[in-house]
């Protein structure tokens, strides 16, 4: 995933994208330092670290101390089978102070940027079927029209079995929350900037280890703690972390179970081979239950229910709401001051909205 963006992954859990060269590499980390100054009280200003990566500054390697590096957060370390697209966003990827052969340049690989507003620079779809990844490069992206955008888009969201419309809807909330943020504030404009999109692959079994203490027995603990003071740690897996001193409990719960658990109505697909069946295997220190992300009414009778609303029952409500799902802008070579509103963007992330919604309904 890392090579899809062009920045090398840290051990530390950060990225590290080299500067850069002037006045872009300049310009880019001016705009983490501006965003992420820990004086800064500009509410604008502190909303947007909600939809950037974290910054951890500049960092340059001993061995060449006049390369500099942005060290950001690995938006996609979380999870276990990222997939990833990115998406230029705006009406023109050039910004005001290109010149006539820039623009040319610009204008010529995309045409329709100005019309669509939004163009795919890459993806990396996990298929659950072949255990494997499709990557597309933005000659992907610049193949598609106003006609065929929308499929183009839709095979980021397929998981090789069915469509992910729980990541489609998740997804778009994402998008919207960024949409509102836009349309409140007039002293950005960003030019050639791209939105992230990521969420989790792979449709992990569940696993839920439960020896001499039941999930039951600690029903009345405030949420993400556990008796002992055992903190619950939400990513893409709830993890109740199993590093207790006597080892008590050890769950993993997917959130892609979560939200069928939620909607189990909406089944991800009626084809049998990504149907599955709940297994409940009982022993005398454990019971273990094994499930994946893609649920079917059929699968939801008998005593199954009962036994996931136990494994169910320390994962806060919001994750059962929607598929975990991140969407974060990135690149930020050509952002500049402003006066307006982002017209460009705004047009360019309603019209991507659109699209993900004729996905969702279709």
């Amino acid at each position: 995933n890392a090579s899809l963006l062009g920045i090398l992954q840290h051990p530390d859990g950060t990225v590290l994208k080299q500067l850069q060269p002037p006045p872009r590499g300049p310009r880019e980390q001016e705009f983490y330092n501006k965003v992420y100054d820990s004086d800064c009280c500009d509410s604008i200003l502190l909303e947007l670290r909600e939809y950037l990566p974290k910054y951890f500054g500049v960092w340059s390697p001993p061995t060449a101390p006049n390369d500099t590096y942005l060290k950001l957060e690995d938006v996609t370390r979380k999870f276990n089978k990222p997939c990833i697209m990115d998406v230029k966003i705006g009406q023109k990827s050039y910004d005001p102070y290109a010149s006539a052969e820039k623009i040319q340049q610009q204008v010529s690989k995309y045409p329709l940027m100005e019309e669509i507003g939004f163009l795919v620079l890459g993806m990396r779809v996990y298929h659950v079927s072949s255990d494997s990844y499709e990557t597309q490069n933005q000659h992907y992206g610049r193949s598609l029209t106003k006609e065929t955008v929308k499929d183009g888009i839709s095979k980021f969201f397929h998981s090789g079995y069915c469509l992910r419309k729980d990541v489609v809807a998740a997804s778009i909330q994402k998008v919207e929350k960024i949409l509102e943020w836009f349309e409140g504030q007039t002293q950005l404009n960003f030019y050639a900037s791209s939105l992230l999109f990521v969420y989790e692959g792979s449709c992990q079994a569940t696993t839920v280890r439960l020896s001499d203490v039941t999930l039951a027995e600690k029903r009345r603990v405030p949420k993400g703690l556990l008796s002992g003071g055992d903190v619950l740690e939400y990513n893409n897996n709830i993890n109740v972390i199993n590093s207790t001193e006597n080892g008590k409990i050890e769950a993993s719960v997917s959130k892609g179970l979560s939200k069928f658990y939620a909607l189990h109505k909406k089944a991800c697909s009626k084809r049998h081979h990504s149907q599955l069946s709940l297994k409940v295997e009982n022993s005398e220190q454990d019971n273990v239950w094994k499930t994946s992300t893609c649920i079917t009414q059929e699968h939801l009778n008998g005593n199954v229910l009962p036994q996931l609303e136990k494994v169910f029952y320390h994962v806060p409500a919001e994750t059962k709401e929607s598929a975990n799902v991140e969407v974060r802008m990135i690149d930020f070579a050509h952002v500049f001051p402003s006066n307006t509103k982002d017209e460009g963007y705004i047009y360019g992330l309603k019209n991507l909205i659109t699209v993900l919604q004729n996905i969702l309904d279709n």
